[in-house]
């Protein structure tokens, strides 16, 4: 395999972590907008971080990548995690 396969190989492994990134972070402004909320860049390392993490994780335990629990805890963790960093439980 030469090294432009490996990069697309792992561009294609970690996609869905970085879109979930992006629409988290659009989203989550749009929906809870909090003012005392990091700035987005800041939320969208963390959201590709923890994306990375659940991805790496579900090709771990099941040993395939691109199944659905891992695709469903992805958006469970990208969820919580724009929540905590937009300090939801401050909300109205």
């Amino acid at each position: 395999m030469s090294f432009v396969q490996i990069l697309s190989h792992l561009l294609y492994f970690f996609l869905p972590a970085l879109a979930m990134a992006g629409v988290c972070v659009i989203c989550g402004a749009w929906l809870l907008g909090s003012a005392s909320a990091p700035p987005w860049k800041t939320r969208w390392a963390w959201h590709c971080v923890a994306g990375a993490l659940v991805l790496i994780s579900g090709l771990v335990w099941f040993d395939n990548d691109g199944k659905m629990a891992t695709y469903g805890a992805l958006v469970l963790v990208s969820a919580t995690l724009e929540w905590v960093l937009q300090r939801g439980w401050q909300q109205r």
